[in-house]
Order: C-alpha cells, then sequence, then structure tokens
C-alpha cells in the first residue's frame, strides 16, 4: 500500500491553487471539476463537494493535522509570505527549537493549518 494525496478542503479553489502556487511553487497536474491535484500530492477540494459527500459542516481552523513544508531559506519565504498575504493568520511567528530548527505556523486562506520548517 502507498500513500497517494493529502486532501484539504477550500471554499475557493482557484485562490487556493494560486497560494499554494505562490508560496511553495505546487503547479496544477489535474482539474478535475472541484478537485484539483497539485504537484507534491497536495489535492483541492471544493467545499460544497465535501460537505454534500461527508454531509457535516467544515470545521476550519480544527487543528488536528498540518501541511508541512521545509525551507532552506525561511526568513525569504517569510519576506514573500507577508507580501502576498498580509492578511495570513499566524499561529506563532518565527521561532526557534531548542533542536536548532526554525519553524513558522499559519493558517492558509482556509483554516488549514501549514507549518514551515528550515531543514533538520
Amino acid at each position: 500500500m502507498k500513500l497517494k494525496n493529502t486532501l484539504i478542503v477550500v471554499k475557493d479553489i482557484e485562490k487556493s491553487r494560486q497560494f499554494y502556487h505562490d508560496l511553495f511553487g505546487l503547479d496544477l497536474v489535474l482539474d478535475n471539476d472541484g478537485n484539483m491535484i497539485l504537484t507534491e500530492g497536495l489535492v483541492l477540494q471544493d467545499e460544497k463537494i465535501w460537505k454534500k459527500f461527508l454531509g457535516k459542516e467544515i470545521i476550519s481552523k480544527n487543528n488536528a493535522s498540518e501541511l508541512y513544508f521545509e525551507e532552506q531559506d525561511i526568513e525569504a519565504f517569510l519576506e514573500k509570505l507577508d507580501q502576498r498575504y498580509p492578511e495570513i493568520q499566524y499561529v506563532n511567528r518565527l521561532m526557534t527549537h531548542s533542536r536548532g530548527q526554525k519553524v513558522v505556523r499559519f493558517y492558509d486562506l482556509d483554516g488549514n493549518l501549514i507549518e514551515v520548517g528550515t531543514p533538520m
């Protein structure tokens, strides 16, 4: 068995596609009417489809999971984040763990938790 994708729910799929392209360089692999597969295995699904499938409301900012990215030049990444998405909500600003790794956590446009850290 092999894990193929990670799916997150989004309100505006095109805006989210642009967000993940702008910040992480993820490109569109397949656009399937409310489902977009991006490079690195991230899938964006339109909130309306997910609600209909589950029959439940979406709970954003639930903090039950996060997407984790690594970036060597985290300061440059943060400049880009602040310039392109100044409204972004941080969970924690840049901090350094005792093991020396620098990390930042924030919510994407739809309340999905993201962590960006320097490589270990």
